[in-house]
């Protein structure tokens, strides 16, 4: 896998300028997972989200790559159709058949979690041969903060309020990563933001296999999770050193956990509040009636943890 080095003299294929919000995650994800993806020719198709709406406009671009602006809820059925007729053309010698191109596709929790679910799903399982990543920040950040079911329990969004009724998301977020997992795919992996060195070491797995591959990434929202924009990565990091986000994959079945979060289970893991406390989406988590609601978040860590760390075998 490629060294620090080796990454540093790579030509940057996603570039600065665009629109993003100080301290998005997302922009710190896409860079160094196509850092990971190599110097290949690489084709892109984005769903449309925070990150598309900003590193696209017209007539300004951030990608160094051709780039395909799809459907909120279509980006894996896109590029599963841009591969099938590059292979098309291969099988009809109009492409040289030794010609080698990468496709990744990218969605946001929202166009992958809920409403793109069936199109990844369906692109998973037909086994093309492309990456999938998905940027988790957590809810429906660019049309205006909305839960999605990968939004925290407790975490208030503009359709998950804080008051008599509720407090904040009341149920637990989807494991996606599990579920692509179970579709029996050649790679699927959960990285951070926070771990450059996981990250591109995942992307590069992920590029490098026949078939179907799938990055699930922790990429942190100031304007959503009510954080400072230059906390972004040191938040990401407790995500991680807390449990609630575990670095892991599934090679061909076989599930490993990752170095950092292995480490976790001799250190021991952060109490899950070290993560909640500093974003003021979980503010009133931390009111003395909340007690027993911090209290059943930390325990629904507690057995997400065990359920990963039983997986890899642990």
């Amino acid at each position: 896998m490629a060294t620090l080095k080796e990454l540093t003299h790579r030509e940057d294929r996603f570039e600065g300028g665009h629109r993003l919000c100080a301290g998005c995650g997302a922009s710190i994800a896409m860079r160094q997972i196509m850092l990971g993806a190599g110097t290949e020719d690489l084709v892109v198709g984005c769903a449309t989200g925070c990150l598309e709406v900003s590193t696209s406009i017209y007539p300004y671009s951030s990608w160094d790559v051709p780039f395909i602006h799809n459907a909120f809820e279509n980006s894996a059925a896109t590029v599963s159709g841009v591969e099938s007729a590059f292979k098309a053309l291969q099988r009809a010698g109009k492409i040289p058949a030794d010609k080698r191109v990468k496709f990744m596709a990218v969605g946001g929790d929202g166009g992958t979690y809920d409403i793109g679910l069936q199109s990844l799903s369906g692109a998973m399982e037909r086994g093309h041969d492309m990456v999938y990543v998905c940027y988790d920040n957590g809810a429906y950040m660019n049309t205006g903060i909305q839960r999605s079911s990968a939004t925290p329990k407790g975490a208030w969004a503009t359709t998950a309020e804080v008051g008599a009724a509720q407090q904040g998301k009341p149920q637990k977020r989807k494991d996606l990563t599990s579920i692509i997992a179970a579709h029996g795919v050649p790679y699927a992996a959960q990285s951070s933001i926070s771990h450059w060195k996981d990250l591109t070491t995942k992307a590069e797995k992920a590029f490098a296999v026949e078939g179907p591959a799938f990055i699930n990434v922790l990429a942190t929202c100031p304007r959503g999770w009510r954080t400072a924009y230059n906390m972004s990565v040191e938040i990401a990091k407790l995500g991680v050193q807390t449990g609630w986000w575990p670095l892991f994959e599934v090679e061909n079945g076989e599930w490993t956990l990752s170095g950092p979060s292995k480490a976790l289970t001799k250190a021991g893991r952060k109490p899950v509040e070290e993560f909640l406390k500093p974003q003021g989406r979980f503010k009133h988590l931390f009111a003395p009636e909340n007690a027993e609601l911090l209290a059943e978040i930390q325990s629904d860590v507690d057995e997400y943890w065990e359920y990963i760390t039983k997986r890899c075998g642990l």
